[in-house]
């Protein structure tokens, strides 16, 4: 049986005050959610964990449903005839905010949520929707409503592993998911003997057991009112959430591992991705006899997703979902950003969608690094396994892979292109890779001013989304009309640029009072367990059979510290100071181990005097630059280059050389000149 979808549009209305974006006129905002019907028995389900497990409706169908935000040209006929699928952020839209520097919004309505129009005046139909399973309601986020799995009448129970690191002092009570965003598997009961919670300070240290008195599954209620000792608080048994009486220490790792119960069918939100796209792309009606709102205004697609979704995406094709149910391919051209080495996380029993990918010292055993790593065919030297991302010439996607340098230090992306022992590989022709030359692993594009973290430096200021907008132009001229896009542009083992860490710290320069990272986020080969081919882990904690077992590289640096190899943005080209792709966190917080996604940006000093005084080895702005003319005159130079090359676009010079005036002020702490 044909899958089945049905499309309910709630709310219809017109977009950013019905403006017109140039030959695509206004556009219209559709609001509402996708029903969908699959075959448990089907081969097009085949993949799906414990799809075996879900509940069936009366034809034998499981049902599941998605939220849904459309925004189309109003006259489809004025479209450019593609569909731009937005897979989010943990239930969150991302794209207009990314390529129209636009506010970040679930609710795009305002003129101001179109920012600056990008998308909407090259005419494409933008798609958001839901496909991560485990969010709970809160803040608009888009939501999937995902079957449970049970055992016939009885329900599935298993081990859950999550990790806790508190940001603050006084946290006691965590959800079990370890996010307020997130479903948790609830414990099988409120006795602790199924339960073990450890600490350690650093991922490689012994876990350190707690004893089950310091500790239980509770949940700590407040905003009650005023008690004469303070606020009124209320401690309820919950088995959902884990309560410890004298606090999570910042910076530390808890880890617990429990017996829970009630797995979602969480490989679900691969389906509702292929589906819902494969309708907007080639249906005429849904299975009520509704008219698709995209029918016959769309000959491609594309996807897109950062980070998590990126993850999502590669794990998508991997598997095979970009042939739908009729074998058709889905989305002609793909766009993961910022997805690291990793993706294999989602579909697997008791799976937590919203933890992040393995870093060095954040869910570092995180399953979602298991090779195949790259696009190209290669084998584990671990494992004997041969296997590649795309193997699948008839349905695979186009794809546009490209990453920051957090990628290379928190997210092993080097092994995107090498072999497993840190060799070169050939790309296929099909794909392009773009390193973003000393960026981080997330830019907002409207950030005016350095922020911090509890890193040791300013977090990463350098902003690319200029990038973005000319990549999803290469896109569209590569899948219409097979003009390939600029040549890939990331580091090699054969040219030097990719280097270990042995050989960067060498490179790096002694920065005064500046601590750089120990080393790079190494990728273990671990156990999971026997059926964990099946998506079922029963090893938890993985053993780790080999904690260096995967050469993992970093992009080799100048003088001051900044990337040599990719394509570096104006702001990067014309430096105020180096910008990096990692943060070392701050004594307290972890001190000395790398701080999740974040990079760093160290300012250079601003004259030559302050560069004396400090015995700082980099060079002062005065001496780059001279004055404010002279480096805005840097940043025009290096866009123009950027647009004669294709990986900027020409609208996209005035706004670097806008950004760059006095200084780039406040965005860039320079000071005294």
């Amino acid at each position: 049986m044909t899958n089945l979808i049905a499309l309910d549009i709630l709310d219809r209305r017109a977009f950013a005050e019905g403006q017109s974006f140039g030959a695509a006129g206004p556009y219209e905002r559709l609001k509402g959610r996708a029903h969908f019907r699959v075959d448990p028995l089907a081969a097009a389900q085949a993949g799906v964990v414990d799809i075996q497990h879900a509940p069936r409706d009366d034809d034998g169908l499981v049902r599941f449903a998605s939220d849904l935000v459309i925004l189309k040209p109003l006259d489809l006929a004025k479209g450019n005839r593609s569909l731009f699928f937005d897979t989010g952020n943990r239930g969150n839209i991302r794209a207009v905010q990314y390529f129209c520097d636009a506010p970040p919004t679930n609710d795009p309505i305002a003129s101001a949520h179109a920012g600056n129009g990008f998308l909407f005046r090259r005419g494409y139909s933008v798609v958001a929707a839901a496909w991560q399973g485990d969010l709970l309601p809160g803040q608009g986020r888009m939501l999937l409503d995902l079957p449970v799995a049970r055992d016939g009448d009885r329900p599935i129970e298993g081990l859950v592993r999550t990790e806790f690191i508190a940001s603050e002092p006084g946290i006691c009570c965590f959800p079990l998911s370890g996010r307020a965003s997130t479903r948790s598997h609830p414990a099988v009961s409120l006795d602790q003997g199924h339960a073990t919670l450890t600490r350690r300070r650093y991922q490689t240290d012994p876990r350190q057991e707690a004893p089950k008195s310091a500790w239980r599954f509770a949940r700590l209620d407040g905003g009650g009112g005023l008690h004469a000792t303070g606020a009124e608080e209320g401690l309820a048994p919950s088995l959902e959430h884990i309560y410890l009486a004298e606090g999570f220490e910042p910076g530390w790792i808890y880890e617990i591992v429990y017996k829970g119960r009630d797995p979602l069918v969480m490989g679900l939100g691969h389906v509702s991705i292929r589906d819902l796209a494969s309708f907007l792309k080639y249906g005429a009606a849904d299975e009520r006899g509704a008219a698709n709102p995209l029918a016959g205004g769309i000959d491609k697609a594309y996807v897109y997703g950062r980070s998590q979704t990126g993850r999502l995406i590669r794990d998508f094709i991997w598997r095979g979902f970009n042939a739908d149910a009729e074998g058709r391919r889905v989305f002609d051209g793909a766009m993961p950003h910022v997805s690291g080495a990793g993706g294999k996380w989602l579909n697997q029993r008791f799976a937590n969608a919203v933890v992040a990918g393995g870093q060095m010292h954040e869910d570092h055993y995180c399953p979602a690094d298991r090779f195949p790593f790259a696009y190209s065919e290669t084998t584990d030297h671990n494992s004997g396994q041969t296997d590649a991302i795309l193997k699948r010439p008839a349905t695979d996607p186009l794809i546009i892979h490209t990453q920051t340098s957090t990628e290379y230090w928190q997210r092993r992306g080097s092994l995107v292109h090498t072999d497993t022992q840190g060799g070169d590989l050939p790309l296929p022709e099909t794909v392009r890779l773009y390193h973003w030359t000393s960026t981080q692993h997330t830019s907002d594009p409207n950030l005016k001013m350095p922020q911090t973290s509890a890193g040791t430096a300013y977090l990463n200021v350098a902003q690319t989304s200029m990038l973005f907008r000319a990549m999803l132009d290469a896109m569209d001229r590569w899948a219409k009309d097979g003009v390939p896009p600029p040549p890939s542009r990331y580091p090699t083992r054969a040219d030097g640029t990719l280097v270990p860490y042995a050989v960067w710290k060498t490179q790096f320069p002694a920065i005064p009072g500046q601590p750089i990272p120990q080393g790079l986020n190494e990728l273990p080969f671990m156990d999971f367990g026997p059926n964990a081919a099946a998506g079922i882990l029963e090893q938890e904690p993985p053993l780790v059979l080999n904690e260096a077992a995967y050469t993992v590289l970093a992009p080799a640096v100048d003088a001051d510290g900044i990337d040599t190899s990719g394509v570096a943005a104006p702001m990067v080209q014309a430096p105020l100071g180096t910008y990096v792709g990692w943060n070392v966190r701050q004594r307290g917080h972890g001190g000395g181990a790398t701080h999740e996604f974040s990079g760093g940006y160290i300012p250079f000093p601003e004259t030559p005097e302050v560069r004396a005084a400090t015995g700082d080895p980099r060079r002062s702005i005065l001496e780059r630059y001279g004055d404010p003319a002279g480096y805005i005159a840097a940043i025009r130079k290096a866009a123009e280059a950027l647009v004669r090359d294709g990986y900027m676009l020409e609208e996209d010079i005035e706004r670097s050389v806008a950004r760059a005036a006095d200084w780039s002020r406040p965005l860039h702490d320079v000071r005294g000149i």
